[in-house]
C-alpha cells in the first residue's frame, strides 16, 4: 500500500487544521502527497519536467484555495488527486489539444498489451511525451492511472467511443514511434 493511501485516515486532523489556516499542517499534507501528484502531472504533461513542476504547484495552490470545499466524502488524497488531474486537463485544453479523431468503435481493443520492460522505460516515456495532448491524456488516464472510459469521457468532455478511439490512436502512435526508435 502506498504511503498516501496508508495515511488517508491520518490526514483528517491535518486537513481540518489546514482548512483553518495552519500552514504547517498543509506542508505535511504536501509532503505526504506530492510524489503521487507530481507523478501524475509528469505523465500527463508528456514528461515535460518543468511543466509537471508547474502543474504540481498549481494543483497544490488550488487545493489550498479550495480546502474549505473538501467535505470528507472521500479520502483527502483522492480529492487532491482528482483536483490535480483536473488542473492538468485544463492545461491541456488551454494549450489547444488536438481534435478528437474517429475510429470505428468495434475495432478498438478494451485492454492494451504491455510489451515494455524496465530497460525500455526512458524510450517509452519519450514516445509518450511526443503523443498529441488528448491522445496522451487518454492513454495516461486509462493505461497508467486506471481510469474507465466513462470517467475519461466525462473529464475530457467527449463521448466514450471517442475516449476509446483516442486510446487506440495513442497506442498505435506509440507502437509506430517505438518501432522507429529501434
Amino acid at each position: 500500500m502506498s504511503p498516501a493511501l496508508a495515511a488517508g485516515n491520518n490526514d483528517t486532523d491535518d486537513v481540518r487544521a489546514a482548512a483553518a489556516g495552519d500552514r504547517q499542517a498543509f506542508q505535511r499534507l504536501y509532503r505526504l502527497h506530492v510524489g503521487r501528484i507530481h507523478g501524475a502531472m509528469l505523465r500527463l504533461s508528456g514528461y515535460d519536467h518543468a511543466r509537471a513542476e508547474d502543474l504540481t504547484q498549481d494543483a497544490f495552490v488550488r487545493a489550498w484555495q479550495k480546502l474549505d470545499s473538501f467535505r470528507e466524502q472521500s479520502a483527502f488524497g483522492t480529492w487532491l488527486y482528482r483536483l490535480a488531474v483536473n488542473v492538468a486537463l485544463m492545461d491541456i485544453r488551454a494549450r489547444g489539444a488536438d481534435p478528437v479523431g474517429y475510429v470505428d468503435e468495434d475495432n478498438v481493443p478494451e485492454h492494451g498489451e504491455t510489451p515494455f520492460c524496465a530497460a525500455e522505460r526512458e524510450e517509452l516515456e519519450r514516445a509518450i511525451g511526443r503523443l498529441p495532448p488528448r491522445a496522451r491524456a487518454v492513454l495516461v488516464l486509462h493505461d497508467v492511472e486506471g481510469w474507465r472510459h466513462e470517467e475519461i469521457a466525462n473529464e475530457l468532455d467527449m463521448a466514450v467511443g471517442s475516449s476509446k478511439a483516442q486510446l487506440h490512436r495513442a497506442r498505435g502512435l506509440l507502437r509506430k514511434a517505438l518501432g522507429e526508435m529501434r
